[in-house]
């Protein structure tokens, strides 16, 4: 049960420090803040369902998206950026679990991998549908691929993270089992 919290309470922070704190800039790259907690989402979503499975893995999904939807709506964003939000969290959350199921790898190969398929649609379709031109216009054209690319990189990085730790986790618990 403590996966599923750690997964839900990290979406919902996630849009918290997104409408609480302005982008960070590097050089050329826009970075939201709650980006930083992003490629996290997709760990604690593939811990998920390393634990309990690809079906209440997507249950869990549903209900990370009606929080997601309603808290972004609470915190003041139009509807179109929830929109692009749900859309966006929907298409990476799914890409990120068939991934992950479907990998025969060790698991933090398998969540390096599913998260940045992930991270990448969640990237492209939010920024794309949400803040460019076609959205809600919150970004010119010029800034679209920097607002994308940043994301992608701090995303990746995230996972990468993420993947070494639960490596080295992995790793530790074989020689427990071994030696004991």
């Amino acid at each position: 049960m403590l996966r599923i919290l750690l997964y839900l309470v990290s979406i919902i922070t996630a849009n918290v420090v997104t409408a609480a704190f302005m982008p960070l800039h590097f050089g050329m790259f826009i970075i939201p803040m709650g980006t930083l907690l992003i490629g996290g989402t997709f760990i604690f979503r593939d811990l998920v369902q390393n634990k309990f499975g690809r079906a209440k893995t997507y249950f869990c999904i549903i209900i990370a998206l009606i929080l997601s939807a309603c808290v972004s709506f609470l915190l003041g964003d139009t509807l179109l950026i929830v929109f692009a939000s749900a859309l966006s969290f929907v298409v990476a959350e799914t890409a990120d679990t068939e991934i992950y199921t479907r990998l025969k790898l060790p698991m933090s190969w398998r969540v390096l991998y599913s998260g940045i398929v992930g991270g990448f649609f969640d990237s492209v379709l939010f920024v794309v549908i949400g803040l460019s031109p076609l959205g809600a216009n919150i970004l010119p054209w010029e800034a679209v691929p920097a607002a994308i690319i940043g994301q992608i990189i701090v995303k990746t990085i995230i996972q990468s993270i993420g993947a070494v730790l639960l490596g080295q986790i992995h790793i530790r618990l074989e020689k427990r089992v071994v030696s004991g």
